[in-house]
């Protein structure tokens, strides 16, 4: 079972300095992967620059200048959270190629899944804007250009980061080749992301929403994949899924106030491996997106590529049980309405 696994030290070129989303998170999650000798059984994918044709499948040619403007300028606010350095106009080339270069190796069979842990993150990226901490859409470039370059039809792309990808939502909303499915914690930034946001024109039922209450753990997550999620992915039946994996879901995580732990991501990973394999001959990506508690970023991508790699991936958490529990809560009204909106 061949699993790849896209990372290069350019994307420490993007130099935030003291920001939540830094360097450390990467270079934390590669020290454990290289400790644990899991990166031994990787496949090693590496990056090349998204070209300026990928990164107009996706933004405006306005957009893609100011974030190289901004960068060659020394770097700058974008916005009140999203900063550029130098080098962050090269680190997000590559980390938007970098995940359009890892599902290509799946689409074309050189290796069955992959995780591209890259930075800058990208799902809260629109067509004409850059914004919390995210440069370029990485996830929507390697789906537009499965599609357009690859001849794809069905793409699906599944968000568990804490946030709402809105940058992603907003692409695909009218798109019938893209079906966007996103859990978050609502309310949170950046407010978008209700259940009544279903899509437009082609797209009309192709965006799924599961805004799930402050302190969700791992049941209430567990519970909206297999009630959603999964007939989601099956009725629409991708020929690649692409994860938007972000991991500030963790307790322990001051970002969110949501309860997931280590196990339960593995959980997570190890549905949409299922349903790949079902699906799409086992044919998945997962990009990282955000998660800033270092340990718990770091553990809980080595569980997911463990899960990818078949190997058992531990149901304890190495930095303990969550201190407001989880997965306690009833939000069965809640996946019900889901489930009315879009017919499952």
């Amino acid at each position: 079972m061949s699993v790849g696994l896209v990372y290069d030290p350019v994307f420490l070129g993007h130099d935030t300095g003291d920001h939540v989303e830094n360097g450390r998170r990467l270079e934390r999650t590669v020290g454990l992967l290289g400790s644990s000798d899991l990166r031994r059984g990787l496949v090693s994918v590496a990056p090349e620059p998204a070209s300026m044709e990928d990164l107009l499948r996706v933004h405006s040619a306005q957009h893609v200048a100011r974030v190289d403007r901004s960068s060659s300028s020394g770097g700058g606010w974008l916005d009140g959270d999203t900063v550029t350095s130098p080098g962050s106009y090269e680190a997000a080339l590559y980390a938007a190629g970098g995940v359009a270069r890892a599902a290509e190796a799946v689409i074309n069979g050189d290796i069955e899944s992959a995780f591209a842990l890259v930075r800058p993150p990208g799902h809260h990226a629109t067509r004409t804007d850059a914004m919390g901490f995210c440069l370029f859409n990485n996830v929507a470039i390697a789906a537009r250009t499965a599609v357009q370059k690859h001849g794809l039809d069905r793409v699906l792309i599944v968000d568990f980061d804490v946030h709402h990808g809105n940058g992603t939502q907003d692409i695909f909303y009218s798109d019938s080749q893209v079906m966007y499915i996103s859990t978050h914690q609502y309310p949170l930034y950046p407010g978008t992301g209700r259940v009544e946001e279903t899509g437009v024109a082609g797209g009309l039922d192709h965006t799924v929403n599961i805004p799930l209450p402050p302190w969700s753990g791992d049941g209430e997550y567990l519970r909206a994949f297999q009630e959603i999620i999964v007939p989601a992915a099956r009725r629409f039946c991708p020929q690649i899924i692409l994860v938007s994996a972000g991991y500030d879901a963790h307790w322990a995580d001051n970002i969110s106030s949501m309860q997931v732990t280590v196990g339960g991501y593995a959980r997570m990973a190890a549905v949409l491996k299922r349903l790949a394999e079902e699906l799409c001959q086992g044919r998945v990506v997962f990009a990282l997106e955000g998660g800033y508690h270092l340990d718990a970023l770091a553990h809980s991508v080595k569980a997911s590529i463990e899960v990818l790699l078949g190997l058992p991936a531990g149901e304890d958490d190495p930095l303990g049980l969550p201190p407001h529990g989880g997965g306690t809560m009833d939000i069965g009204p809640l996946l019900q309405r889901i489930k009315t909106a879009h017919g499952l």
